[in-house]
């Protein structure tokens, strides 16, 4: 019987020209541009500078800036008061004023001099970052200068070198850190919607009453709904690897074997969540609304765009009855960590609770009366 079941289901899915296309196409086009577009790296900073020594000194700190690869100098300012209407114009983001006597301050009378950066900060996240970069760049900077002038005095104060290291993303491209998270929100985007808007779709088209007068069990019905979704899921999953592989030259540092062990059980997560919602919903527009409430709400708080430690304690408690976060943890560790079964296996607890209640659910939650 689940067999014929399970034909139907597939068959439903290839008559319809959008699915197949929709399936396809969706993967692709989220990871080859989300990648490049949902990106926290902030470059292409305007700077605007006011330079008030004119020294060789200045000039070359500005080409330093420039050269930098953050930062676009828009203009050199006059004066502090011309360069803050660029700031008010929003055509500048940062502001870095050089004062009189720069070059001697630094090079003769070895007092060290002050700069004044002035950052906009209506964007709280850019402000920081780009005072950061630019406070960086001045270091290195003042670092250069004082050993080609070094003074006498300079070689009995001790230095410490500062050399970061950074683990299991050596470039900081935050290309790669989005790729795995990227993957986990397309298998909760199709297998999740599609089957919240299955059962709801049979009962407009009515076909749903002819399956409620056959013998069918309901967890046998439920189950038919599940496995096309299943191998769709692992379908996307595997489409995913290969762009992640061609066009980001992105190799998890695990075994594959151990995501495809979660994505099976996630899968089945949200594809049972996806039924919940179809049994309770009355039309394919209500059930479209609901799920997109409770995806949008998932994701947000699930830590991929956000860190879940950045989030307030109450955000943090709901956190711990998302499904999403812990498959993103699972992505990212297998991904850029290398983490095994072992490592995991908190998370392979909690997928695993949750594919069962959801499932438990869309199976007495389904009712074959009319």
């Amino acid at each position: 019987m689940i067999k014929y079941l399970i034909e139907k289901e597939f068959k439903q899915i290839f008559r319809n020209r959008f699915l197949p296309r929709l399936i396809l196409g969706f993967p692709c086009i989220t990871l080859l541009l989300m990648p490049w577009a949902a990106n926290f790296e902030v470059k292409n900073i305007n700077i605007s500078i006011v330079d008030n020594d004119h020294s060789s000194c200045s000039r070359r700190l500005a080409d330093k800036i420039v050269s930098s690869g953050y930062f676009k100098l828009i203009d050199i300012a006059e004066n502090y008061a011309a360069a803050l209407e660029n700031i008010e114009l929003d055509s500048s983001d940062v502001i870095l004023e050089i004062p009189d006597n720069f070059e001697s301050d630094l090079t003769v009378t070895d007092k060290g001099a002050s700069l004044m950066i002035s950052s906009n900060a209506v964007n709280g996240t850019k402000g920081a970052l780009s005072a950061s970069y630019l406070a960086g760049i001045i270091r290195d900077f003042s670092a250069e200068l004082r050993r080609e002038n070094p003074s006498p005095q300079s070689a009995f104060i001790p230095v410490i070198n500062i050399i970061p290291q950074y683990r299991f993303n050596p470039n900081l491209d935050y290309k790669i850190f989005m790729v795995p998270a990227l993957m986990v929100m397309l298998l909760t985007m199709l297998c999740g919607f599609l089957p919240a808007l299955n059962i709801v779709g049979e009962k407009e088209a009515g076909t749903m009453e002819q399956i409620n007068v056959t013998p069918v069990k309901k967890h046998i019905f439920i189950l038919a709904k599940l496995i096309p979704y299943w191998v769709i899921g692992f379908f996307i999953l595997t489409l995913g690897f290969g762009i992640a592989f061609f066009v980001y030259s992105l190799m998890p540092a695990g075994s594959f074997l151990t995501i495809y062990v979660f994505s099976s059980i996630y899968v089945l997560i949200v594809s049972g969540f996806g039924l919940v919602i179809s049994n309770y919903s009355k039309t394919m527009q209500q059930g479209m609304f609901v799920m997109y409430f409770f995806i949008l709400i998932l994701i947000l708080i699930s830590g991929m765009f956000t860190p879940v430690n950045s989030m307030p304690w109450w955000a943090k408690i709901i956190t711990v009855l998302n499904p999403l976060k812990y498959f993103i943890e699972v992505m990212r560790s297998v991904y850029l960590m290398g983490s095994g079964f072992t490592d995991l296996f908190i998370q392979f607890i909690a997928l695993c609770v949750f594919a069962v209640i959801f499932n438990v659910w869309a199976v007495l939650s389904y009712s074959k009366k009319s």
